[in-house]
C-alpha cells in the first residue's frame, strides 16, 4: 500500500452545525473514558459490597480494560466495514446496558459482565476520532481530533474526584445509573445529530482475526495486570504471557495470509505507522505512571516523614486540573499541529511530559507542588495524543482510518497496562515499616517512578523523531481516493435543521 500525504481539501457540501457534531463525538468520547476511573475510589471497600475476596474484586477493574483492549481495533475495523455513525450509536447502547446491569445488582458475576460492556464501549473514542476528521469542517479538523484525543485522558482525571464524592457521599449504585443517564445521551445525540455519511468500505469482518487477538490480549493483559498479585516468576504468569505471545504470533501469521484482515500488519508495520503506534505505547506509559504514582503519594500517611496525608477525595480534586489542563490544551494542540505539523507535535508532546516527571522527582514537599508536576506532564499528554491520531491517519487508507486509530488506541493501552506493571513492582520492592507488620513503598521508590515515567517519555520522543511521513498542513484535508475517497459525502437530509 502506498503512504498518502495530507492534500488539499475535497469539494464537498459542508455539513450543518459541524460544531455541534463535534461537541456530541467530544462528549461521547469523555463519557466512554470516565468508565476507566469510575469505580477506583470504591476498590477497597467492593469485597464488601460485592461480598467477596478481595482477590475477586480486582477483576471490577481488570474487566474494563481487558474490554477495552479487545474492543479498540475490532470496533475500528468494523466502523471500517458498516460505516461510523452505526458502530457509535451501538457503542453507546453497549455502554448503557453495561452500566444498567452494574447499577441494578450487586453480585460479582453480574458487575463483571457489566464492566466488560463499559470496557467495550470505549471503542467509541477511536471511531469518533476518525469520523471527526470525515465530517468537521478544514478549519476545525485538528481542534476535533485535539478535543476528542484528550478525552482518553481526561476522563481518567475528572473521574476520580466525581467518582469519589458520589461514593463518599450516597449509594455506590449511583455511579452507574449517573453512567446510565449519561450513555443514554449519547445514544439519543448519536442516532439524532450525528449525519449519515457514506463512509462504508464493504467487506467481511474477519471473526478468526478477532477472536484469535482477543485471546492474546486477554492472556497477556491478565498476565501483566495480576503478575504483581500471582508473582511474577510465577506458572501462572509466565505461562499466561508466554501462550498470550504464542497466540499473537499465529494471529498475525494468519492475518498476514487473510484477504481481508482485521488489522492490515503489511500498514502497521510502515514506518510512520509502526513508530507512531511506538511512541503511542511509551506515551500511555508515561500518561499512567503519574496517575498510579501519584495518587497512593498524596495519600501516604504523613507518620512516614514524606507521605501527604490526603483523602482519596482530596487527591483526586489534587488530580483533577491535570484533566483540566488537558482539555485546556485543545486549541494549543491544534495550533500546533497546524503550524508545524504531527512529528514534531508529538516529539513536543513527549517531551513535555517528560519534564513533568523531572519536576515531579523534586516537587514532593506539598500537593501543590505535585499538582503543578501533573499539570506539566498532562499538557504533554495532551500534546501528544492530538498528534497520534493525525499522524495515523495520514499514513493509512480510508479504509482503514478507523482500523487505524483503533490499533492506535490500543497500544496506548497497552503502554498504560505495562505501567500499572512496573509501577507496582517498583513501589512493592523498596519499602519501610510504617508500624510492626504494616510496610509502604519508600520515598525513593517513588521517585524512581517519576525517573522511570520521564526516561519512558524522551524515549517516546526519540521514536517519535524518527516517525517521518507527511507534514500536516493548516486546514489539511484527506484527498479523494487517500484518506478520505471521493464518494464519503455527507447526506444532507439526516442532520436536524
Amino acid at each position: 500500500m502506498s503512504h498518502h500525504p495530507s492534500a488539499p481539501a475535497v469539494d464537498r457540501p459542508p455539513v450543518p452545525r459541524a460544531g455541534l457534531i463535534i461537541a456530541v463525538l467530544a462528549f461521547g468520547s469523555l463519557c466512554a473514558a470516565l468508565m476507566q476511573s469510575l469505580v477506583i475510589p470504591i476498590q477497597s471497600e467492593l469485597p464488601e459490597l460485592l461480598h467477596t475476596s478481595a482477590a475477586n474484586t480486582s477483576w471490577v477493574v481488570t474487566a474494563t480494560l481487558l474490554g477495552a483492549a479487545v474492543a479498540m481495533p475490532v470496533t475500528g475495523r468494523l466502523a471500517d466495514i458498516v460505516g461510523k455513525r452505526p458502530v457509535l450509536l451501538g457503542s453507546a447502547l453497549i455502554l448503557v446496558v453495561g452500566s444498567l446491569v452494574c447499577a441494578v445488582s450487586s453480585s460479582l458475576p453480574v458487575v463483571l459482565t457489566g464492566r466488560v460492556l463499559q470496557g467495550v464501549a470505549m471503542g467509541f473514542i477511536p471511531v469518533a476520532i476518525s469520523f471527526a476528521r470525515e465530517v468537521a469542517p478544514p478549519t476545525m479538523v485538528n481542534t476535533a481530533v485535539a478535543g476528542i484525543s484528550a478525552t482518553l485522558g481526561v476522563g481518567g482525571a475528572l473521574g476520580l474526584p466525581l467518582a469519589a464524592w458520589i461514593a463518599q457521599s450516597y449509594d455506590w449504585h449511583l455511579l452507574f445509573w449517573i453512567s446510565t443517564a449519561l450513555a443514554a445521551l449519547i445514544a439519543v445525540g448519536s442516532a439524532t445529530l450525528l449525519p449519515r455519511v457514506d463512509d462504508r468500505h464493504p467487506a467481511r469482518l474477519d471473526l478468526v482475526g478477532a477472536v484469535g487477538l482477543g485471546v492474546g490480549l486477554v492472556l497477556v493483559l491478565v498476565a501483566l495486570t495480576k503478575g504483581s498479585a500471582w508473582g511474577w516468576g510465577s506458572a501462572t504468569t509466565l505461562g499466561m504471557i508466554g501462550g498470550g505471545g504464542v497466540v499473537l504470533l499465529a494471529w498475525g501469521w494468519y492475518e498476514l495470509r487473510h484477504h481481508d484482515p482485521l488489522v492490515d500488519l503489511r500498514t502497521t508495520a510502515r514506518r510512520p505507522v509502526l513508530l507512531t503506534n511506538l511512541a503511542a505505547l511509551l506515551i500511555g506509559f508515561g500518561m499512567m505512571a503519574q496517575s498510579i504514582v501519584v495518587p497512593q503519594l498524596l495519600q501516604m500517611p504523613a507518620a512516614t516523614g514524606f507521605g501527604l496525608d490526603q483523602s482519596i477525595l482530596q487527591a483526586g480534586l489534587w488530580m483533577a486540573p491535570a484533566g483540566v489542563m488537558m482539555m485546556l490544551m485543545t486549541p494549543v494542540s491544534s495550533r500546533i499541529l497546524s503550524t508545524v505539523g504531527g512529528r514534531p507535535a508529538l516529539v513536543l508532546g513527549a517531551v513535555v511530559l517528560g519534564a513533568g516527571y523531572v519536576l515531579a522527582v523534586f516537587l514532593t514537599g506539598a500537593p501543590w507542588q505535585l499538582m503543578i508536576a501533573t499539570c506539566v506532564a498532562s499538557a504533554g499528554v495532551g500534546i501528544g495524543y492530538a498528534a497520534m491520531p493525525t499522524l495515523i491517519m495520514q499514513n493509512v487508507p480510508a479504509a482503514e482510518a478507523a482500523s487505524g486509530v483503533g490499533v492506535n488506541a490500543l497500544m496506548r493501552s497497552m503502554g498504560t497496562t505495562v505501567a500499572g506493571a512496573v509501577m507496582a513492582l517498583v513501589l512493592t520492592s523498596t519499602t519501610v515499616e510504617l508500624t510492626p507488620g504494616v510496610t509502604v513503598p519508600a520515598e525513593g521508590a517513588f521517585r524512581l517512578c517519576f525517573i522511570i515515567g520521564a526516561a519512558a517519555a524522551l524515549a517516546g520522543a526519540a521514536v517519535a523523531w524518527c516517525v517521518g511521513g507527511a507534514r500536516s498542513t493548516p486546514g489539511a484535508r484527506p484527498a479523494a481516493g487517500a484518506d478520505r475517497p471521493s464518494g464519503a459525502d455527507v447526506e444532507q437530509p439526516s442532520v436536524p435543521v
